[in-house]
């Protein structure tokens, strides 16, 4: 919460047909006065308003607010403020952080234009280039791959809510026009396979068509389904939750690791018991892409020297990332991971030459080789 950074939120959000619960545990020195106005404002601010999306308007839906005071079971493991230092991990679990060298974001190519996709998507729907758009949309992407490496695009599966009056044919060819072939070029080709609303007609989207609750596309979050994922959502949670934190973390470190040129391909893993602060186990897993030079760098030596230069406790990952601020809200949408903008931290690859240090290095042996510009 803006007013007081050291809150402790676990907020889930649940909508439906012309219905919205709010429920969870808070833990804060502010006041939360009017929770519905804000969901109201963030409904309206994506699209859902004025009648366009039959079942559910930002202004007529039913609110219900289930948030109370957190346990002081919780409480009192995790800590509070800067007077306690030691902050406990909020829950029990496992995090992984992924890079790849395979594209300049150091995400897999198939997740990074599925977010593209979507994003486009949006854009011309708000744009008013096309105004028979509606706000629920969704992307998939499949990606062949040769020696390792991004070669073309497979298939690119797109799903857009539209207006009833716009015929199927239209919708796909200014879909493919407008959103497809902006952002797969060049790797598009005559053989992609190009699947627009391939079920037929999708009028009737977003909360009236489809129950959704906060957390539930972890894979869309993340990388895509590459690397594992230790179950925990990110979103509606503050920083001591290390289902966020600690997965923002992970990814920082492997970020790094790659972007330094000591792994082509990187996962890290790290676990956490609620109410302790450091790890009970930090891993790193190159996937046999690991090298210094010619020799081969081994899964352990990268994993103490993560331990080394990394903060891994939560009270330390807060502070080096400053996940106190109020960030949060730009990641509800395209990823968590590969974002070249304010607001996410995790992202920056600033601890490169603290891992050439570390090895006796030199120089940058980065080796990222042909990545594909994925950027506009």
């Amino acid at each position: 919460m803006d007013n007081d950074g050291y809150s402790h939120i676990a907020i889930e959000t649940l909508v439906t047909t012309d219905f919205c619960l709010v429920a969870g545990e808070v833990a804060s020195e502010y006041q939360l006065r009017d929770p519905e106005s804000i969901v109201r404002g963030v409904v309206r601010d994506i699209g859902y308003r004025n009648g366009i999306n039959n079942g559910f308007d930002a202004d007529t839906f039913k609110f219900d607010n289930r948030i109370h005071e957190q346990s002081d079971d919780i409480r009192n493991a995790v800590g509070i403020g800067d007077e306690n230092p030691v902050i406990g991990a909020g829950d029990q679990g496992m995090m992984y952080g992924y890079a790849t060298n395979e594209t300049p974001a150091l995400v897999p190519l198939p997740i990074l234009t599925a977010h593209d996709l979507c994003r486009k998507l949006s854009e011309v729907r708000k744009s008013g280039r096309l105004p028979w758009l509606r706000p629920d949309g969704k992307s998939q992407v499949t990606v062949e791959y040769h020696n390792g490496k991004p070669a073309r695009y497979h298939t690119v599966v797109i799903g857009a809510q539209h207006h009833p009056d716009v015929s199927n044919s239209e919708i796909r060819a200014e879909i493919t026009k407008n959103v497809i072939i902006p952002e797969c070029h060049p790797l598009l080709d005559g053989s992609t396979i190009i699947h627009v609303n391939s079920s037929g007609r999708f009028v009737t989207g977003g909360p009236s068509g489809d129950t959704g609750v906060t957390g539930r596309k972890i894979i869309a979050d993340t990388y895509g389904g590459v690397g594992r994922h230790g179950g925990g959502a990110f979103s509606g949670k503050d920083p001591t939750k290390v289902d966020r934190s600690g997965a923002y973390m992970a990814r920082h470190i492997a970020k790094n690791i790659v972007a330094a040129g000591l792994a082509d391909r990187c996962e890290v893993q790290l676990a956490y018991a609620i109410g302790l602060a450091n790890p009970v186990s930090v891993y790193v897993d190159t996937f046999g892409t690991g090298h210094l030079d010619e020799e081969k760098l081994s899964n352990e030596k990268l994993s103490q020297a993560v331990q080394e230069l990394f903060p891994l406790t939560p009270a330390g990952i807060i502070g080096y990332l400053n996940l106190r601020e109020p960030i949060y809200r730009q990641t509800a949408t395209y990823g968590h991971f590969g974002r070249n903008e304010p607001g996410f931290p995790w992202e920056k690859t600033n601890r490169v030459e603290n891992l050439h240090q570390h090895f006796g290095l030199n120089r940058d042996i980065r080796e990222l080789g042909d990545c594909i510009d994925h950027t506009d």
